[in-house]
């Protein structure tokens, strides 16, 4: 499934992401992703959230620098090679990752992935084997 991902240009000092976090949970909104790395000056936060509109609008009050972008949510087996399947069907449909953050608890994982292009990502993961799906 597409998701809109915010990735937002915070401050790298300390308790600007927690004040990020708080003002996103006072209006009703759940981080359900989360990738952070860090420049010399600021940190690129990459989130997927329970509502990106209203987060959007609610961090840009805040004058908070957010860019919208487009990932696939990929649910797999948590095994080995379950990734390396994915990139190889990516792989063969000439798409291109560009990142992917993820988590797994349990028999599945899920895993946010940047690539060129979401829509024909998500058409070459529709043909893919029973054992991996595009979260719906």
């Amino acid at each position: 499934m597409i998701e809109k991902q915010l990735s937002l240009f915070l401050d790298n000092k300390p308790g600007v992401l927690a004040e990020v976090c708080k003002t996103l949970a006072e209006q009703g909104i759940n981080i359900r992703g989360l990738s952070v790395s860090d420049t010399v000056d600021h940190s690129m936060v990459r989130m997927i959230v329970s509502d990106p509109d209203k987060a959007l609008h609610i961090l840009g009050e805040h004058n908070t620098f957010v860019v919208e972008d487009d990932v696939l949510a990929v649910e797999l087996s948590d095994k080995p090679g379950a990734l390396g399947q994915i990139a190889q069907e990516f792989a063969r449909g000439k798409v291109n990752i560009s990142y992917a953050y993820g988590t797994s608890d349990g028999p599945n994982a899920l895993i946010f992935i940047r690539v060129d292009d979401p829509k024909k990502g998500e058409q070459v993961l529709s043909g893919a084997k029973p054992k991996k799906k595009v979260r719906r």
